[in-house]
């Protein structure tokens, strides 16, 4: 049975060969660093509101997703308590806009794997045999195992929300597409550290027919995957 999102710029996937089974809900990096009062993103002087707006609905999502029978993974960003892992020009550029990474805060030092602030949002907290990928880049490919859990999976389809849509979720977008994945990303489930940066970013995905992809509404795949 054919099964079609109503998305932009076209009726997602192309070939209407959307199924549970080959799909999966890439939920980026909801961690308390990115959308707590005391976060890493607050000490740089952005405003958490977006970001905190969005949890309910990918809550929402999540357990529609798994009723309908995807696989659901969620990414976590971090480096290691030593900082080993963690690049030069990183580091410095984290030092510019704010405290740095491994600057200590109320949640700990910040994206620190193991940390307070490092862990998903308690609202979404994994739940028991729910896939995290922990990653130390941008991209939730980039020296992490993701490629070869889709791959046993049998994945084709992805489903994108989460934080940030200029960064994390548009670096991991840009990266399936690349290793043939074709991605939908939902609008109203992203969300940035500057507005600008969000439109900008879901414009990128839609030009020359969907480049990257095609986005889409919560309210209208929450409808397109509710139970027949």
């Amino acid at each position: 049975m054919s099964l079609l999102i109503e998305a932009t710029p076209y009726a997602w996937p192309h070939d209407g060969a959307l199924r549970p089974e080959t799909t999966a809900l890439i939920i980026i990096d909801m961690q308390r660093d990115f959308c707590s009062p005391d976060s890493y993103i607050a000490a740089m002087g952005y405003d958490i509101a977006p970001a905190r707006a969005i949890i309910p609905g990918i809550a929402r999502l999540r357990t529609r997703a798994q009723c309908w029978g995807a696989l659901v993974v969620q990414t976590r960003e971090g480096h290691r308590p030593d900082l080993s892992d963690l690049p030069r020009q990183k580091a410095w550029r984290s030092t510019q806009a704010g405290p740095g990474i491994g600057a200590k805060g109320k949640l700990g030092r910040f994206l620190v794997r193991g940390e307070p602030g490092w862990e998903i949002v308690p609202e979404l907290a994994p739940e028991p045999g729910e896939i995290v990928i922990d990653k130390p880049g941008y991209s939730a490919f980039y020296a992490t195992d993701l490629a070869r859990v889709l791959a046993v999976a049998g994945t084709r389809h992805l489903i994108l929300c989460g934080l940030t849509t200029d960064v994390c979720v548009h670096s991991t977008l840009r990266d399936a597409v690349d290793r043939g994945y074709e991605c939908l990303v939902v609008e109203d489930l992203c969300a940035a550290t500057e507005p600008e940066n969000h439109a900008a970013a879901l414009r990128s995905i839609t030009t020359e027919g969907g480049i990257f992809g095609a986005v889409v509404t919560a309210q209208v795949l929450l409808k397109g995957l509710s139970p027949p």
